[in-house]
């Protein structure tokens, strides 16, 4: 992974950033609470009440001077959506839109994606699973690219069906 291209996890309480960044890591540990900002190699894992609660906006918006790219998060088991409409498009950075949980017996993995379309108007969404490894190179290459054109180029030439361009 570039050392230059980091990333920022945001989601709700529970959306799985914590299980996602040590699996894209290749860490074998048990997730826990985040309850404060957390620096792991290139990622930034971010407490779920930075994104539930308006009052912690400031506390994402300062994060991100430090990535490159910022993952909106949303769990394919829950239907409630806590990302305001375009909420990625108040970031000058590159979004990635990932539905975890994808493997859930629960999972609706296209209300999902429904939801992530709202948050981000333009970018990849990439399906996940954090125990079967569903999407996780796929993210690590995409936080590899440095810009919105690099990003549609590498969606439209592999054949995952995991991810998509929108």
């Amino acid at each position: 992974m570039s050392r230059k291209n980091r990333a920022m996890l945001v989601g709700s309480i529970g959306a799985g950033k914590s299980t996602l960044t040590n699996a894209l890591l290749g860490r074998k540990v048990d997730a826990v609470k985040t309850q404060a900002l957390v620096y792991r190699d290139w990622i930034v894992d971010t407490p779920g009440e930075y994104t539930e609660n308006p009052f912690f906006y400031k506390n994402i918006m300062a994060t991100a001077l430090e990535v490159t790219h910022v993952l909106f998060m949303q769990d394919a088991t829950k239907r409630k959506m806590i990302f305001p409409p375009g909420f990625s498009t108040g970031f000058n950075k590159l979004p990635i839109g990932v539905v975890t949980k994808s493997d859930s017996e629960k999972a609706d993995v296209e209300a999902a994606i429904a939801q992530l379309r709202k948050v981000i108007p333009n970018g990849p969404i990439v399906v996940t699973s954090s125990f079967t490894g569903k999407g996780l190179q796929e993210i690590r290459d995409l936080v590899n690219c440095n810009s919105m054109e690099e990003i549609e180029e590498y969606v439209s030439a592999i054949t995952e069906e995991s991810v998509i361009f929108i």
